[in-house]
C-alpha cells in the first residue's frame, strides 16, 4: 500500500508540467484552497474489531468523505517553493452486512468514521500553471466504529496523534481554477486500552482524494 501511494505521488510530481511556453510562467500560489472528495481505505483489522466488541466481518470497509485544505506559498528557493497550511478531513463508511447464507446471522450494521485536522508543510515543484507537491503534517484525529443503535465507547471519542504524508498535483485549466489530486497516508497512533478491551491498533490509513483547487 505504501509503495503504491509513493508511486502515484512520483507520477503526479512529473505529470504537473507547465502548459504554456511562450512567456515566463507565473509563480506558484501565492495561496491555494482545495476541496476534495476522498476515499478512505478502511481495513478489517481484527484488533480494531476486538477494541469495539465487534466481529471482524462487521467492519464496513472503504468509505467516502470530504477534505478541505488551505496553503500559502513562500518565494521559490533553488527551484522549490515551500508551502505552509493545514487540512481537515472526514471519511465515513457504513454498510449492512449481507447475512444470506452466513453462519453468523446476527451481524450488525456498523458506521466507521475518521476525522482529522493538522497543519502541513509542503515542497512544491512547477509554476502557477500547474504544480506537484510532497507534503506532511502532524495533527489529531478521532476514529470511531459504532454499531447501529449503540452509544460511542471511550475508544470512539479518544483523540489520537496522527502523522500524514503524501503528494499530489494541481492542473490549472483556467487562471484561478484547477483540477487537483492527492494521495495520502495517515499513521494513526495506538489507542489506550479500555478496561478489558484492546485500544485501537496503530494503523496506516490510505486516503485518495480528487477535486478542485482555487488560487
Amino acid at each position: 500500500m505504501v509503495r503504491y501511494a509513493l508511486c502515484v505521488a512520483v507520477i503526479m510530481m512529473y505529470g504537473a508540467r507547465p502548459a504554456f511556453a511562450q512567456e515566463a510562467p507565473p509563480r506558484i500560489g501565492p495561496f491555494a484552497l482545495d476541496v476534495h472528495g476522498v476515499v478512505p481505505r478502511f481495513g478489517d483489522d481484527p484488533q480494531l474489531a476486538a477494541s469495539r466488541g465487534l466481529s471482524q466481518a462487521e467492519l464496513p470497509g472503504s468509505g467516502l468523505g470530504l477534505s478541505a485544505a488551505a496553503h500559502v506559498y513562500l518565494p521559490k528557493i533553488a527551484g522549490i517553493t515551500v508551502g505552509l497550511g493545514g487540512e481537515v478531513i472526514i471519511g465515513r463508511s457504513g454498510a449492512s452486512p449481507d447475512t444470506s447464507g452466513s453462519t453468523t446471522p446476527t451481524l450488525r450494521s456498523v458506521t466507521e468514521t475518521f476525522k482529522e485536522i493538522s497543519p502541513q508543510l509542503s515542497l512544491n515543484f512547477g509554476n502557477g500553471h500547474g504544480w506537484s507537491y510532497l507534503s506532511a503534517g502532524i495533527g489529531r484525529a478521532m476514529w470511531s466504529v459504532i454499531p447501529e443503535g449503540k452509544s460511542p465507547l471511550p475508544a470512539d471519542e479518544e483523540v489520537l496523534r496522527v502523522i500524514n504524508y503524501g503528494g499530489g498535483a494541481r492542473w490549472f485549466a483556467k487562471k484561478h481554477l484547477a483540477f487537483s489530486l492527492d494521495v495520502r497516508l495517515y499513521e494513526i497512533a495506538e489507542g489506550t486500552p479500555q478496561l478489558s478491551t484492546f485500544g485501537s491498533p496503530r494503523t496506516v490509513l490510505l486516503v485518495i482524494g480528487a477535486g478542485i483547487s482555487v488560487k
